[in-house]
């Protein structure tokens, strides 16, 4: 097996205090003086320092002045490398320490059981945190909100009736062979581009690419089809601008957020500051797009109503998720809007980047890339065309996006608020406080994962050998699509477009990369490669 990039243990700069604490394999926690090395150790018992809860200001931190916090991240352009700063204050602080940027403070935490601790006190409204800017641009533009940027009970009213559209499995059944049909209409299309600008003799023909272009276009067309039932054609030779520019909006929005995290948007909205224009400007760009689209789809579903009453037949067809949520009528227009637009702008960056990542990884693990070949060989000729019951069969396809997620999550944080006091590594967290369990150092580390840097998805088999360490809190160690009442609303739909994706490029082509390399990372609100993966297809 290759290996991803390691862990640093390098010192983290601008650390303040001198001691943290570190949880051993045994369960204990070490009280560790940095400065002393390891002669410096001394354990302690999980009860606390002479058997009381510390503190809540006791906590490790990076430094109590939020601003000065806030110029080194400008200056040492931490906002790129947030999972990697992470992963070093973890090194050093231990497992939990607090930091405050700017305007933002919070927990941030590493180990599964304190996790699950937190998880159990996110009450019946969970919350995560908002990402203001998000929110301001709605406010200042008069949109409504969709349930990513709602609390309380406005929000569990709205999410409930998503659930039944786009999270309930009689939902998935119905749009599952939508996606079905792009993935197949995408692995054509790279099989004709590989017959035409490929080498070697005919029918086993090998093309070296960076696939993310087209990935990031069958995200857009995937996502387009089952939200609003209809294909709009990025396959084709000439490709709409129009949908190009959603992407690259997308994009903006996506590294325009960060930055504006730590400072009052108003404030920049005020002194007109290029950055928040950038970022109001892509949003602006993805709902005039969302909106053109919805209305195409409302005149197209009220024509289809009309015919379907002169003529007394009945419905069937399936209509995409925004159909759906018109015809059931729970939600306003304006709701229904703020939704899809949501959906929209967090369906394409979301699944074309992990792709990159998954067709890296399989392409530089032959042997894993066979295995999952073989099963998913045998579940589709089992299945009989039904794409549900090919994806049962194939569980390593499930395994496969759960590893590539493990090593390079999505979003490198999931927070709640807590509704009631907890307790985490013997410190006092007080109800209310922002904890961010931190996905990417996680994901990398010894003390959650056997092996870490090994891409492996046979480790989330049932009865593995990792299976079998039923450590306190071990169910929480994939979180890439959050978890319980707040995960991410476009989950199901999000998984199954990667699988089914996966599976037919692996019917249909052999992996290989022609740089093994571990992949470079940046951050925007989302993990992906410093540089895009080239992949090598070759046809079967």
């Amino acid at each position: 097996m290759r290996r991803v990039q390691g862990t640093s243990g390098s010192r983290f700069l601008g650390v303040l205090p001198q001691k943290g604490f570190c949880m051993t394999a045994a369960g204990t926690v070490v009280h560790a003086n940095l400065e002393g090395g390891k002669g410096a150790l001394k354990a302690v018992r999980r009860g606390g320092v002479d058997g009381r809860v510390r503190g809540f200001e006791e906590i490790p931190h990076t430094g109590r002045n939020g601003w000065i916090n806030l110029l080194k991240f400008w200056r040492e352009n931490r906002f790129q490398q947030l999972h990697k700063h992470m992963e070093r204050t973890f090194n050093v602080l231990g497992p939990i320490y607090r930091e405050k940027v700017g305007t933002l403070s919070s927990v941030n935490i590493l180990l599964p059981s304190d996790i699950s601790e937190l998880f159990q006190s996110e009450g019946l409204h969970p919350r995560r945190m908002t990402l203001q800017p998000w929110a301001t641009h709605r406010e200042i533009r008069n949109h409504s909100k969709g349930v990513f940027l709602k609390n309380g009970e406005e929000w569990r009213s709205d999410r409930l009736q998503l659930n039944k559209e786009v999270m309930l499995s009689a939902s998935v059944r119905r749009f599952l062979p939508l996606l079905d049909e792009v993935s197949k209409d995408f692995c054509g299309m790279l099989q004709a581009r590989v017959e035409k600008e490929g080498r070697g003799e005919e029918g086993k023909r090998s093309l070296t690419i960076d696939p993310s272009p087209d990935l990031f276009r069958f995200a857009l067309e995937a996502s387009c089809h089952v939200i609003y039932g209809e294909r709009i054609g990025l396959f084709s030779s000439s490709p709409s601008l129009e949908s190009q520019k959603f992407i690259w909006a997308v994009e903006r929005m996506l590294t325009t957020t960060p930055p504006l995290l730590y400072l009052p948007p108003r404030l920049l909205l005020r002194i007109g500051a290029p950055l928040w224009t950038q970022h109001a400007t892509a949003w602006d760009h993805i709902f005039s797009h969302a909106q053109a689209r919805i209305q195409r789809a409302y005149q197209r579903l009220s024509s289809s109503q009309a015919r379907r009453s002169a003529t007394g037949a009945a419905g069937g067809q399936y209509t995409g998720v925004l159909g759906q949520l018109m015809e059931k009528g729970q939600l306003s227009l304006d709701l229904i809007k703020a939704n899809i637009t949501e959906l929209m702008a967090g369906g394409v960056d979301t699944t074309a980047v992990p792709l990159q990542f998954a067709l890296f990884e399989l392409g530089r693990n032959p042997e894993v890339q066979e295995r999952v070949r073989q099963q998913v060989r045998t579940s589709c000729s089992q299945a009989g065309g039904d794409p549900q019951k090919a994806l049962q069969g194939a569980p390593l396809l499930k395994a496969t996006i759960k590893e590539v997620l493990r090593l390079y999550p999505v979003g490198i944080t999931v927070q709640r608020y807590p509704v009631r006091d907890i307790v985490l590594q013997n410190y006092h967290i007080p109800a209310g406080t922002m904890v961010q369990a931190c996905l990417y150092p996680m994901g990398r580390s010894s003390q959650v994962f056997e092996d870490p840097l090994r891409f492996d998805p046979g480790r989330w088999a049932s009865g593995s050998k990792e299976d079998g360490r039923r450590g306190e809190g071990q169910g929480f160690r994939s979180l890439a699509f959050g978890f319980g009442a707040r995960q991410c609303v476009g989950r199901r739909i999000a998984e199954n477009e990667m699988q089914l994706l996966l599976m037919h490029i692996l019917l249909n082509f052999h992996l290989s990369v022609p740089s093994s390399e571990d992949i470079k990372t940046n951050l925007t609100l989302i993990l992906q490669p410093e540089t895009p993966p080239r992949i090598t297809f070759t046809k079967l």
